[in-house]
Protein backbone atom coordinates (compact mmCIF):
# COMPACT_ATOMS: atom_id res chain seq x y z
CA UNK A 1 0.00 0.00 0.00
CA UNK A 2 1.19 3.60 -0.57
CA UNK A 3 2.94 5.49 2.23
CA UNK A 4 0.03 7.93 3.18
CA UNK A 5 -1.94 4.19 4.79
CA UNK A 6 0.97 3.81 6.97
CA UNK A 7 0.79 4.89 10.20
CA UNK A 8 2.68 8.25 11.66
CA UNK A 9 5.18 6.36 13.87
CA UNK A 10 6.12 3.63 10.76
CA UNK A 11 6.25 6.96 8.12
CA UNK A 12 8.95 8.59 10.21
CA UNK A 13 10.67 5.21 10.96
CA UNK A 14 11.04 5.04 7.02
CA UNK A 15 12.27 8.55 6.76
CA UNK A 16 15.05 7.68 9.55
CA UNK A 17 15.88 4.26 7.87
CA UNK A 18 16.17 5.67 4.71
CA UNK A 19 18.84 7.86 5.87
CA UNK A 20 20.80 5.28 7.42
CA UNK A 21 19.99 2.15 5.20
CA UNK A 22 22.88 -0.16 6.34
CA UNK A 23 22.48 -0.18 10.03
CA UNK A 24 20.51 -1.89 12.45
CA UNK A 25 18.19 0.74 13.54
CA UNK A 26 16.79 0.46 16.99
CA UNK A 27 13.75 2.92 17.27
CA UNK A 28 12.74 4.10 20.45
CA UNK A 29 9.16 4.00 21.47
CA UNK A 30 7.98 4.45 24.97
CA UNK A 31 10.05 2.04 27.24
CA UNK A 32 11.36 -0.14 24.41
CA UNK A 33 13.97 -0.22 21.48
CA UNK A 34 12.02 -1.72 18.41
CA UNK A 35 13.33 -2.81 15.07
CA UNK A 36 10.91 -3.15 12.00
CA UNK A 37 10.53 -5.19 8.74
CA UNK A 38 14.26 -6.97 7.83
CA UNK A 39 15.74 -5.15 10.98
CA UNK A 40 13.54 -7.15 12.54
CA UNK A 41 14.39 -10.44 11.23
CA UNK A 42 17.79 -9.86 11.60
CA UNK A 43 17.11 -8.88 15.52
CA UNK A 44 15.19 -11.81 16.16
CA UNK A 45 17.88 -13.95 14.35
CA UNK A 46 20.86 -13.07 16.08
CA UNK A 47 19.53 -11.94 19.76
CA UNK A 48 17.11 -15.26 19.93
CA UNK A 49 14.07 -12.57 20.71
CA UNK A 50 11.02 -13.28 19.53
CA UNK A 51 9.80 -12.05 16.20
CA UNK A 52 5.93 -10.81 16.35
CA UNK A 53 4.23 -7.80 14.06
CA UNK A 54 2.82 -4.44 14.45
CA UNK A 55 0.19 -2.88 13.07
CA UNK A 56 0.79 -0.40 10.66
CA UNK A 57 -2.79 1.56 9.90
CA UNK A 58 -4.42 0.87 6.25
CA UNK A 59 -1.51 -0.60 5.51
CA UNK A 60 0.41 -4.43 6.08
CA UNK A 61 1.43 -5.16 9.17
CA UNK A 62 5.06 -4.95 9.83
CA UNK A 63 7.78 -7.51 11.31
CA UNK A 64 8.71 -6.41 14.84
CA UNK A 65 11.65 -7.36 17.35
CA UNK A 66 12.03 -5.38 20.27
CA UNK A 67 13.71 -5.36 23.55
CA UNK A 68 13.20 -2.81 27.08
CA UNK A 69 15.46 0.20 26.69
CA UNK A 70 17.25 -1.07 30.24
CA UNK A 71 18.76 -3.86 28.13
CA UNK A 72 19.80 -1.44 25.38
CA UNK A 73 23.78 -1.72 26.03
CA UNK A 74 23.73 -5.50 26.58
CA UNK A 75 21.74 -5.93 22.74
CA UNK A 76 24.31 -3.36 21.45
CA UNK A 77 26.95 -5.55 22.64
CA UNK A 78 25.32 -8.58 21.21
CA UNK A 79 24.69 -7.30 17.74
CA UNK A 80 28.31 -5.45 17.39
CA UNK A 81 30.20 -8.51 17.88
CA UNK A 82 28.19 -10.16 15.29
CA UNK A 83 29.49 -7.25 12.66
CA UNK A 84 26.52 -5.66 12.95
CA UNK A 85 26.53 -1.65 12.57
CA UNK A 86 24.05 0.00 15.07
CA UNK A 87 21.94 3.30 15.10
CA UNK A 88 20.34 4.34 17.89
CA UNK A 89 17.17 6.30 17.19
CA UNK A 90 15.77 8.21 20.44
CA UNK A 91 12.40 10.33 21.73
CA UNK A 92 13.93 13.69 22.12
CA UNK A 93 11.03 15.35 23.45
CA UNK A 94 8.47 13.58 26.27
CA UNK A 95 5.49 11.93 24.82
CA UNK A 96 3.45 13.19 27.55
CA UNK A 97 4.08 16.50 25.97
CA UNK A 98 4.94 16.46 22.35
CA UNK A 99 2.27 17.15 19.77
CA UNK A 100 1.66 14.65 17.01
CA UNK A 101 4.63 12.32 16.75
CA UNK A 102 6.93 12.18 19.06
CA UNK A 103 10.36 13.47 17.81
CA UNK A 104 13.48 11.34 17.11
CA UNK A 105 16.76 11.49 16.16
CA UNK A 106 19.60 9.03 15.97
CA UNK A 107 21.89 9.59 18.84
CA UNK A 108 24.78 7.39 18.45
CA UNK A 109 26.19 5.01 15.43
CA UNK A 110 28.30 1.90 16.88
CA UNK A 111 30.16 -0.44 14.65
CA UNK A 112 32.33 -3.11 14.58
CA UNK A 113 35.42 -0.77 13.61
CA UNK A 114 35.17 2.16 15.52
CA UNK A 115 33.15 2.15 18.90
CA UNK A 116 34.38 3.25 22.03
CA UNK A 117 31.79 1.54 24.15
CA UNK A 118 33.63 0.40 27.45
CA UNK A 119 31.39 -2.75 27.54
CA UNK A 120 31.92 -4.06 23.60
CA UNK A 121 36.13 -3.21 24.01
CA UNK A 122 38.34 -5.87 24.81
CA UNK A 123 40.04 -4.73 28.03
CA UNK A 124 42.95 -7.56 27.12
CA UNK A 125 44.06 -6.14 23.42
CA UNK A 126 44.57 -2.98 22.20
CA UNK A 127 41.66 -1.77 20.08
CA UNK A 128 43.34 1.08 17.78
CA UNK A 129 42.26 3.86 15.68
CA UNK A 130 45.04 4.87 12.72
CA UNK A 131 44.72 7.58 10.52
CA UNK A 132 47.64 8.32 7.84
CA UNK A 133 48.58 11.42 5.75
CA UNK A 134 50.23 11.42 2.42
CA UNK A 135 51.52 15.20 1.25
CA UNK A 136 53.81 15.50 -2.06
CA UNK A 137 56.64 18.30 -1.65
CA UNK A 138 59.49 19.30 -4.06
CA UNK A 139 62.22 16.59 -2.72
CA UNK A 140 59.57 14.01 -2.86
CA UNK A 141 56.57 12.61 -0.44
CA UNK A 142 55.71 12.61 3.07
CA UNK A 143 53.42 10.34 5.17
CA UNK A 144 52.43 11.18 8.54
CA UNK A 145 50.67 8.25 10.89
CA UNK A 146 49.18 8.48 14.39
CA UNK A 147 47.62 6.30 16.26
CA UNK A 148 45.94 6.16 19.42
CA UNK A 149 44.77 2.53 21.52
CA UNK A 150 41.30 3.91 22.82
CA UNK A 151 41.29 1.66 25.70
CA UNK A 152 44.67 2.49 27.05
CA UNK A 153 44.58 6.32 25.50
CA UNK A 154 48.24 5.28 24.36
CA UNK A 155 49.09 8.18 21.28
CA UNK A 156 51.79 7.65 18.48
CA UNK A 157 52.61 10.11 15.98
CA UNK A 158 55.39 9.64 13.32
CA UNK A 159 56.24 11.53 9.77
CA UNK A 160 59.01 9.79 7.44
CA UNK A 161 59.67 10.59 3.42
CA UNK A 162 58.51 8.02 1.15
CA UNK A 163 61.38 6.73 -1.72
Amino acid sequence: MAKRDETPLMRQYDKIKSQYPNVILLFRVGDFYETFYDDAKLVSESLGIVLTKRSNGAAADVPLAGFPHHSLETYIAKLVKRGFRVAVCDQMEDPKFARGIVKREITDIITPGVNFNDRLLDEKRNNYLCALHFQKERDGERVGVAFIDVTTAEFQLAESSLL
